[in-house]
């Protein structure tokens, strides 16, 4: 698994959230300067966020953004498959589980990879917003 600087960014953006949650909402500039990220590309993230489920946004003077959902019902899992995709190291899981069954002469290679990705897949998924907060 490779977390992209969109992936590493968003889980950044989603912990300054989490320290402000529950309370109003926080703006783009805040949170680019709390976690020190480059406010045009946290825009775009907050973006993708928003179209995730993940978070909420509010217009005017006291706008901003906020958690949708409490922290401890944000895994980390759920938001890197959606910001970089699957968590396999090569390829997804469910072909990493066909090249297991089909291909007998590295099937010990493909199965160490497949136990990485569930390895990751377990942590990432039962690792929840607020326990990193």
């Amino acid at each position: 698994m490779r977390i992209s600087q969109k992936g590493l960014y968003a889980l950044q953006a989603l912990t300054a959230l989490g320290r402000h949650y529950p309370g109003d909402p926080v703006r783009t500039r805040e949170i680019a300067k709390e976690e020190q990220l480059p406010e045009k590309f946290l825009e775009a993230i907050l973006r993708d966020l928003k179209r995730m489920r993940v978070v909420v946004s509010t217009r005017g003077a006291n706008g901003g953004y906020q958690l949708q959902r409490p922290p401890d019902q944000i895994f980390l899992g759920e938001v890197m498959r959606r910001i970089d995709g699957p968590l396999a190291p090569f390829e997804d899981a469910e072909s990493l589980r066909q090249r297991v069954r089909d291909d007998a002469k590295h099937r010990p290679l493909f199965q160490v990879l497949l136990d990485v990705r569930d390895a990751t897949a377990r942590i990432m998924d039962n690792t929840s917003l607020a326990q990193i907060l």
